[in-house]
């Protein structure tokens, strides 16, 4: 299984949540404070919605969902022979999940890509806030992704 993640900026989280039910037909998978996620069938998509007053509507970041470990590390090696860097994020937590997973470099408007799986569930938004120290949280940028999401 891969989809395509889109991660949206938004000012209102609940009012969000509805109109994205109603398009997608589906409920969100997970909600948690400042944030939901949506497990959309058809189109396979996981759309997530961050609450960041004053940026809504923005791209947050995009990523690519993949099944397990090894795919995170065969488009890894893909990319990196195609020339592109990366930014490795092995055991992180990101997104009420912890992850496996590695950041794209490069790209030509400076957008934001990720290539992860999901390992397991997290209560933490971000290994800052499971270990308790601050984070950008559902303020982040798209400038900060790679820092927290």
């Amino acid at each position: 299984m891969s989809r395509v993640q889109l991660a949206l900026n938004v000012e209102n989280l609940d009012e969000s949540i509805a109109f994205y039910s109603k398009l997608f037909n589906t409920s969100p998978a997970k909600i948690k404070p400042g944030y939901a996620n949506f497990a959309v069938a058809e189109p396979p998509l996981k759309l997530i919605l961050m609450q960041n007053p004053g940026q809504g509507g923005s791209i947050n970041h995009l990523g690519v969902e993949v099944a397990d470990v090894d795919t995170v590390d065969a488009e890894q090696t893909r990319l990196a022979g195609e020339g592109f860097a990366s930014i490795d994020e092995r055991g992180t937590t990101c997104c009420y999940a912890k992850q496996d997973k590695f950041w794209v470099q490069g790209a030509p408007n400076g957008e934001q890509w990720e290539v992860y799986t999901v390992l397991a569930d997290s209560a933490a938004f971000s290994a800052e806030q499971a270990e308790g120290r601050s984070c950008c949280g559902s303020q982040q940028s798209t400038e900060s992704a790679s820092a927290c999401c």
